[in-house]
Order: structure tokens, then C-alpha cells, then sequence
């Protein structure tokens, strides 16, 4: 029997191929409204961010998710990414 093969997807921030298991999807929906997607099953783009605020950063400093999403970003998505991955670090 072959073991299954992982999923791996790119970090907007860092760039390193990860374990799609261990990244944060965030997704522009086929309304163009964008969200941060838990479960990983919602319609639409999706994109990948490690989930540390370095990366976070990163992706926002160069402007990754406005080029995969080929649209602006809301800073509301930014904010509500931002205290996700501050609560995760408490934990």
C-alpha cells in the first residue's frame, strides 16, 4: 500500500511549500467577497498563509493576496486574520 499523498500548498508570506493541513485558507468568493476559510471547503479562490503574524505580514507588506485575488483587499480581512493568528499563539 502507498502512503497518501500530502497536499502541499505555497505561503503568500514566507513562500514555502507547507502540508495544506497547517495553513490558513483564505478565499475570494465567486461574489468577490473575501474571508478566511477554516474548514477549507468554501467556493472560490483560495490562497494560503502560514499561520504566524511574521507571514502575515509579509503577504500584506507585498501586496500578495491583492495579486492572487486580482482585487483590493478589505483591511477588515487583514484585521480579523491578524486577531486569528494572535488567539492561535495564546493557545
Amino acid at each position: 500500500m502507498t502512503p497518501k499523498k500530502i497536499p502541499m500548498r505555497q505561503c503568500l508570506g514566507c513562500r514555502e511549500m507547507k502540508p495544506k493541513r497547517e495553513l490558513i485558507r483564505v478565499v475570494k468568493s465567486p461574489q468577490g467577497e473575501i474571508s478566511i476559510d477554516f474548514k477549507g471547503k468554501k467556493p472560490g479562490r483560495g490562497t494560503y498563509i502560514c499561520p504566524n503574524l511574521d507571514c502575515l505580514a509579509r503577504a500584506q507588506k507585498s501586496r500578495g493576496f491583492e495579486r492572487a485575488f486580482s482585487a483590493p483587499v478589505p483591511p477588515e480581512v487583514y484585521e480579523a486574520l491578524k486577531t486569528q493568528l494572535e488567539g492561535q499563539n495564546e493557545s
